[in-house]
C-alpha cells in the first residue's frame, strides 16, 4: 500500500509518489541535481529495481528490456538528454511500441541561471510534438502524483513514450 503524500511533502516526495501510485517498478536515472533526492527514494525502495545509466539512449535501451521482462519502466532525466535519446525512441519504442515514462527535469525555462540550458529548454517540447510523444506539463506537487499516473496510462495505452517536464520553479 502506497503511503498517502503528506501536505507539505517535497517536490521530490511528489514525483516519487506519483512513480509509486504508477505502479512503476524500474528506474533507470541519469544523473541530475533536481532530480537527486527522487534517485535517492527509488534506490532506497525495495520494491523498485533502479539501474543507474550514463547517457540517456542507454536508458532507453535498458527501459525496453525491462518492459519486454514484465516490467513498468521510467526514466529520470534532465531535457538535455531528450536530444541524445531521439534516436533510442524513434527506432526502437515509437516503432515497436514499447511504453516509457521520462520524467524530466525542465532545464533552459524561466528561472534558468545558465544561459547554455536555454536553447534546450526552448527546443524540448517541440522535439516531443515532431516525435508525437504526449507529455505533461504538472502545475503543483498534487498535480505531478496525478499527471505521472496519467503519463504511464498513456504510455502503456499508446504503446509509445509519454514525458513529464518539471520546470525549475516545480523545484522551488
Amino acid at each position: 500500500m502506497v503511503k498517502p503524500l503528506p501536505v507539505d511533502g517535497t517536490s521530490s516526495e511528489a514525483v516519487y509518489q506519483g512513480m509509486k501510485r504508477a505502479g512503476i517498478d524500474f528506474v533507470v536515472s541519469v544523473p541530475c541535481l533536481n532530480l537527486k533526492e527522487v534517485i535517492q527514494m527509488v534506490h532506497r525502495d525495495p520494491d523498485i529495481i533502479h539501474v543507474p545509466v550514463t547517457r540517456e539512449e542507454e536508458g532507453v535501451g535498458v527501459c525496453a528490456g525491462a518492459y519486454m521482462g514484465g516490467r513498468r519502466p521510467a526514466m529520470l532525466m534532465q531535457n538535455s538528454g531528450l536530444g541524445n535519446s531521439v534516436n533510442a525512441l524513434a527506432s526502437l519504442n515509437q516503432l515497436y511500441g514499447i511504453p516509457l515514462v521520462m520524467i524530466m527535469s525542465h532545464r533552459g525555462v524561466e528561472g534558468e541561471p545558465i544561459c547554455a540550458q536555454v536553447p534546450m529548454g526552448e527546443l524540448t517540447t517541440q522535439l516531443l510534438e515532431i516525435l508525437e510523444i504526449p507529455y505533461f506539463l504538472p502545475d503543483s506537487k498534487a498535480d505531478a502524483i496525478e499527471k505521472i499516473q496519467v503519463a504511464w496510462k498513456t504510455a502503456l495505452e499508446g504503446k509509445k513514450p509519454s514525458a513529464v517536464l518539471l520546470p525549475i520553479p516545480f523545484w522551488r
